[in-house]
């Protein structure tokens, strides 16, 4: 069965770093679009960012582009978020996602804390 699990996440203080990855196992990794997402207390879950299968076109909300990268390793079933400049807004849990045959798949999420 699918299961992505994600990793890395931790506190960080405001202008620091943090890698997040999520391995992937029960699909084809290389052959799906794969995103990363976050939940902040009392919001909506938001696209952070994605890459798409093979070529691995990059996508960004306007709040993290510039500051955060994301990135695929298919030889390793992993996906990765590169997260600089970390703010206090970026204090979430994130997810990994991906979609196969219309059905959303997740990650348990990680918390990523930025605070001093």
């Amino acid at each position: 069965q699918v299961q992505l699990v994600e990793s890395g996440g931790g506190l960080v203080q405001p202008g620091g770093s943090l890698r997040l990855s999520c391995a992937a196992s029960g699909f084809t990794f290389s052959r799906y679009a794969m995103s990363w997402y976050r939940q902040a207390p009392e919001k909506e879950r938001e696209l952070v960012a994605s890459i798409s299968a093979f070529i691995g076109t990059t996508r960004y909300t306007d709040s993290v582009k510039g500051r955060f990268t994301i990135s695929r390793d298919n030889a390793k079933n992993t996906l990765y978020l590169q997260m600089n400049s970390l703010k206090p807004e970026d204090t979430a849990v994130y997810y990994c996602n991906t979609q196969l045959r219309d059905m959303n798949f997740w990650g348990q999420g990680t918390q990523v804390t930025v605070s001093s």
